[in-house]
């Protein structure tokens, strides 16, 4: 295994860290974990080096953390370190702040948790933990052990991120979504090197992009089978985040022993400037494939913004596109109901076609919209993201 910097704390994290949201289950059913399989796949993670595990009170409809709490007795607690998140949107007054936090030390069968995360933070969520007063809470959790270190987890626009990092000056540590499709998504590579120059560790969450790019993807087939160095879709992807000193730890949330030993396999060879310039330049390559597919040509310009309806015409188009790119229609229609507030979706275009003239590439928005939403509108069961 290979060990990295973890921002400004004396203390390296393996490049692999176990993302526990799409743990072994039975019978379909996300709160059903298979305790034995889950149990063998996290020990064989440690075993092989792994020493961060990031879980989240809302995981495996809140199973998860006792699922990993579980696998970590016997001796495992002392080898790795734990990483859970506060859900804040289910947070209602500042009190519920420590009942979840008591109930998730329960749960992970622990007297203090390593990482501590403000889950899924946007600006709303950040205005709400400044309204309940949750970082004062924090710290007095900081102060009597229950936690050691605080971060946040993201999910919004670069400059909502960069307002966050600035906004509070104890963050230890971040984590965003980011991969090689999505380096100009939310916080993206700016974010990722923003969070670092500041000392920031950066953990990567969806680091495969739900598994879409581990997956043998036919747009993307001929330039892989291209390559001098042969590697799997999913090698490819980690490699491209170890690539990047900025990058503390990959997450990935693995499903089988053989994901396991794959990528575990596949961090002991990582490392950063690992990958060759005709390497970086293939991965540029399969991103361009893949975003061609798009059957919407927006380039989330932002020039028909704001729409008088409040409708975020870029984000609708984006959660339509990646249906095509990467024919997963079930995730597509979770991002839509989950990550689009209900004032924003496409539902609310009334084809007033104010934003007609301001295109500049002549999409006709408004035939587009309702396409968009008797598409994902029907929402379907699906996994949330780490």
């Amino acid at each position: 295994m290979q060990y990295r910097k973890f921002g400004k704390l004396d203390w390296e994290v393996s490049a692999l860290g176990f993302g526990c949201m799409r743990l072994p289950i039975i019978d379909g059913k996300a709160d059903n974990i298979d305790q034995e399989k889950a149990n063998q796949m996290i020990h064989t993670a440690i075993d092989a080096g792994v020493n961060y595990f990031d879980t989240a009170y809302v995981y495996h409809n809140q199973k998860s953390e006792s699922a990993l709490g579980k696998a970590l007795q016997g001796g495992y607690r002392e080898k790795v370190r734990i990483a859970t998140k506060s859900a804040i949107w289910l947070l209602n007054q500042s009190d519920d702040f420590d009942r979840m936090l008591d109930e998730q030390l329960n749960r992970l069968q622990t007297d203090s948790i390593d990482f501590y995360l403000l889950h899924a933070l946007d600006q709303n969520s950040w205005d709400k933990v400044q309204q309940l007063d949750l970082l004062h809470r924090s710290e007095a959790a900081l102060a009597d052990g229950r936690i050691k270190h605080l971060g946040f987890s993201f999910h919004d626009k670069l400059d909502i991120f960069k307002q966050i990092v600035d906004g509070y000056d104890a963050w230890d540590f971040c984590q965003i979504q980011y991969n090689y499709m999505d380096v100009d998504f939310q916080a993206g590579t700016k974010g990722l090197q923003y969070a670092a120059s500041k000392g920031l560790g950066v953990v990567v969450m969806e680091s495969l992009r739900g598994g879409k790019l581990a997956a043998e993807l036919p747009s993307a087939r001929p330039l892989w089978d291209s390559a001098r160095h042969k590697r799997k879709p999913a090698d490819w992807a980690l490699q491209w985040l170890w690539n990047q000193p900025e990058v503390s730890v990959a997450l990935s949330g693995m499903s089988t022993l053989e994901q396991v030993e794959e990528n575990v396999a596949s961090a002991s060879i990582s490392g950063p400037g690992s990958l060759n310039r005709d390497e970086l330049t293939l991965i540029d390559e399969v991103r361009e494939v893949i975003e061609s597919l798009s059957p919407i040509p927006c380039t989330g310009c932002e020039y028909c913004l704001p729409c008088p309806n409040g409708v975020n015409i870029p984000r609708n188009f984006d959660t339509y596109n990646q249906v095509a790119m990467y024919n997963d229609i079930a995730s597509s229609r979770f991002a839509y109901s989950r990550f689009i507030p209900d004032e924003q979706k496409a539902a609310n275009c009334i084809q007033c076609d104010e934003c007609l003239s301001k295109c500049p590439q002549q999409i006709p928005i408004s035939t587009w919209m309702p396409v968009v939403e008797e598409v994902l509108g029907l929402n379907q069961p699906y996994v949330e993201s780490v």
